[in-house]
Formats: C-alpha cells, structure tokens, sequence
C-alpha cells in the first residue's frame, strides 16, 4: 500500500510543479486551434452530406 501512497504523492507534486508555467504550450494559439476544428467538423459535414444521397 505504501508505493501507491508514494506514487501518489509524486504525481501530486509533478502536476503542481506543471501549474507554475501555465499548461500551455507557446506555439498554440486557441483561436486558431478553434478556427482549425471548425473548419475541419464543417469539411466533415460537408463530406456527410454529400455521400449521403437516398433522401
């Protein structure tokens, strides 16, 4: 029970440690990674729409 105490506790202290640097990655911006999603769930649609003839 002890080594799961103790990996327990080590995890704690590497996800405190994340928190002080913000979590986020420099490069990604979220409008964009946004922007790019819906683009991408749109193209899906359009995709769907398009082989879906038997209406």
């Amino acid at each position: 029970m002890m080594n799961l105490h103790s990996a327990a506790a080590q995890l704690v202290t590497l996800a405190a440690e994340g928190e002080e640097h913000g979590g986020n990655h420099n490069s990604l911006n979220p409008a964009v990674t946004g922007g790019s999603a819906l683009v991408i769930l749109l193209l899906l649609l359009w995709i769907t729409t398009r082989f879906n003839r038997d209406r």
